[in-house]
């Protein structure tokens, strides 16, 4: 097994990323999987009580007696085994980050009666290494911060969006394989079933953020008996016709729900990092320096672009949001940027990582639903949201890469139904750029009965032991410990 490394945190981090009714393929068409076989893991940082396998599935369950992939499995079993309930799966966000080191990352921060409940289990998703890989090997350029999600230029034009969507989809199609066709949310799904059988459990339970979330929904639906308890922390809007597009265009509400809190912070008074002295003034100084920045950016040697513009300052202000701790980042470079004056550039993560990231995350999105083709209803759309929403400037209505993917998706999108066993928590920060209150209400709603809500008063993506509060952290912690 490959080592584990930190790069999905930094693509998360660097990026402010992420994301129908079906016939299940279960797992349990190729046979019961052969139990794992526990090696010590391999990288850094890891508790020494972690343990890695490797479980191998089909590239698709259409065709289980077809080719194989590797799905690259970790745990940390239960620390009482006298209080042993089952195995708790641990699903990341994304699409394009993995769960693998989570058993000795955030695992440990739960309780200790939810440890001893539960072997902790994080996992690799289908196309991540060091599962089965897959790289589209796209162009350096395009691996730039502002690439990665679809910022327009300046005008508003999406030409070069539209452009780029070209070059990204004819490199999966040039150097993706059979594989990348096979990268789905459903597949996701069935991948953890298999899991699940290669465990020995008869049902599963999970506790998954963001982008998981929907990979959550979905084995929720295509395999409501095998689930235990699941939570759903931070969920996403499942829309049944445009999947990840809806998300997309979360961000432009989830950002005015979220800015005011940092706009209040940046012009509280003794706060070292303090831009202007109300809220209003940090909101108007924000957009006057992004239209300084497109209109002359500054050089910024060893970043990608090599230069400040208003995008790569709006990016800023995004990934900022997600987590309050965040907020020096975008305050300080502010202020460096009014000056003229730039920190050294923030590291990025490694090349070969982000190709992964961008593959695995390209071929999910794609993959889960057909997006429109033409350029006029983009503009359009890109037009509408930057009159009404100018912070995003128009990005959450733009085109991806599956305006030019030569692949029809080979299943209509996740439906969530309110037919199967009510056993879902889902826990939600009311302030949220990336999954904003109003989406995840819409799962809530899809779920009827099957769920709970617990909505925190509390700022930031990832509510659970993160960015929520101790009330919501307890309800959570119950649940998982009793049931209840």
């Amino acid at each position: 097994m490959k080592q584990i490394t930190k790069s999905a945190a930094l693509i998360a981090a660097a990026s402010g990323v992420v994301f129908g009714i079906v016939t299940p393929l279960t797992a349990s068409a190729t046979g019961a999987p052969a139990p794992l076989k526990w090696t010590k893991c391999a990288g850094e940082g890891l508790d020494p009580r972690q343990q890695c396998a490797t479980l191998p599935v089909p590239m698709d369950y259409a065709d289980p007696g077809g080719p194989k992939i590797d799905i690259a499995v970790s745990r940390i079993p239960s620390e009482k085994p006298s209080a042993r309930r089952g195995a708790l799966l641990l699903i990341a966000g994304g699409p394009g980050g993995d769960s693998l080191a989570d058993p000795s990352g955030k695992g440990q921060k739960l309780p200790q009666k939810v440890r001893d409940t539960y072997d902790l289990i994080g996992f690799a998703p289908r196309g991540n290494a060091p599962s089965t890989p897959v790289s589209c090997d796209i162009g350096h350029d395009d691996l730039s911060v502002v690439k990665r999600l679809p910022w327009p230029a300046p005008d508003g034009s999406v030409t070069e969006n539209m452009a780029q969507a070209r070059r990204l989809a004819d490199a999966c199609a040039r150097n993706g394989g059979e594989l990348i066709k096979h990268i789905s949310t459903l597949n996701n799904a069935r991948d953890i079933d298999s899991i699940r059988a290669a465990l020995g459990e008869h049902r599963l339970s999970a506790w998954g953020v963001s982008y998981g979330t929907y990979i959550g929904a979905a084995y929720t639906e295509l395999f409501p008996q095998r689930t235990d308890r699941i939570v759903l922390d931070s969920s996403d809007n499942p829309d049944p016709v445009q999947a990840e597009r809806a998300w997309l265009r979360a961000f432009e509400v989830g950002v005015e729900d979220n800015f005011p809190e940092f706009a209040k912070w940046a012009s509280r008074p003794g706060n070292p990092d303090r831009v202007a002295g109300t809220p209003a003034e940090v909101r108007s100084r924000f957009l006057a320096l992004a239209a300084r920045l497109d209109r002359e950016p500054i050089p910024w040697p060893g970043a990608n672009p090599a230069e400040l513009n208003g995008n790569v300052l709006r990016q800023t202000m995004l990934s900022s949001l997600y987590d309050p701790d965040d907020y020096g980042v975008l305050a300080k470079l502010m202020t460096a940027a009014e000056k003229g004056t730039l920190p050294p550039a923030p590291p990025s993560p490694p090349e070969e990582a982000l190709q992964n990231y961008m593959a695995v995350g390209a071929g999910t999105i794609c993959n889960d639903a057909a997006w429109p083709k033409s350029a006029a209803g983009y503009e359009k759309g890109v037009a509408e949201s930057r009159a009404k929403y100018p912070l995003t400037a128009g990005m959450p209505r733009n085109a991806l890469a599956c305006t030019s993917w030569p692949w029809a998706p080979r299943e209509a999108p996740l439906r969530v139904s309110d037919r199967g066993p009510s056993n879902v928590l889902m826990v939600q920060n009311e302030r949220d750029v990336a999954t904003p209150l109003s989406g995840a209400l819409k799962l809530r709603d899809a779920y009827g009965r099957r769920a709970v809500m617990v909505t925190v008063n509390s700022t930031g993506h990832d509510s659970y032991l993160d960015n929520g509060n101790a009330c919501g952290d307890a309800a959570v912690s119950r649940y998982l410990e009793t049931g209840k």
